[in-house]
């Protein structure tokens, strides 16, 4: 499901600006956009959803798209009695990865092709300079240029749910006291396994 990243990046920019208005906001977008970060062509993991360039920026889209489509639900609003202001349901999706900034790079190995021959392939590896978990390193990253609420911030950091490396009860008791982390949850894996499957 690889699209153009300038019209990806494009309508990042535009649900961003459009949302996202909290005091630092602008900073934090001032870097998502400088040369020192790599926001809008890293990809989303070295082999699995979103292993190519501009993977990330399309994953926070899908995720967007998501987690904004099950807001919407009448269950949700009506029975769960769950909602989050634009603002939130921006920030959360589009940022929850933040923690991938900076976070891949290339490197080659040797590959036969077609005929037999070996050349030289590129692929992902992972290059953490700041090994500070997943989910909360997403939230040290935005706090430093924005507060969040505590629900965003439980949100982010409990996102990958029980596919994580968390203990399974700090998880649920995470997504019981603020069930927007269920719903971003829900939404990146929905994005993860649906729409951007192999």
């Amino acid at each position: 499901m690889e699209q153009d990243i300038n019209a990806l990046k494009e309508r990042f920019l535009d649900i961003y600006r459009t949302n996202i208005k909290r005091d630092g906001g602008d900073k934090l977008l001032d870097y998502l956009t400088s040369k020192q970060c790599d926001f809008f062509t890293a990809p989303a993991s070295t082999r699995f959803h979103g292993s190519y360039e501009g993977g990330l920026l399309q994953h926070s889209l899908n995720v967007y798209d998501c987690l904004k489509s099950y807001m919407e639900r009448d269950r949700v609003r009506n029975i769960y009695g769950l909602t989050a202001s634009d603002e939130t349901i921006a920030l959360t999706a589009l940022l929850h990865d933040i923690c991938k900034v900076n976070f891949y790079k290339t490197d080659f190995r040797n590959v036969k092709n077609d005929l037999g021959v070996w050349e030289k392939v590129p692929y992902y590896t992972i290059d953490d300079q700041l090994p500070y978990g997943h989910g909360e390193k997403s939230v040290y990253i935005i706090t430093g240029f924005m507060r969040l609420t505590r629900e965003e911030a439980f949100a982010i950091r409990f996102h990958m749910g029980f596919s994580g490396s968390d203990d399974i009860n700090l998880v649920g008791r995470a997504f019981e006291k603020f069930p927007l982390a269920y719903a971003l949850h829900a939404a990146d894996m929905e994005a993860s396994y649906f729409l951007e499957r192999k």
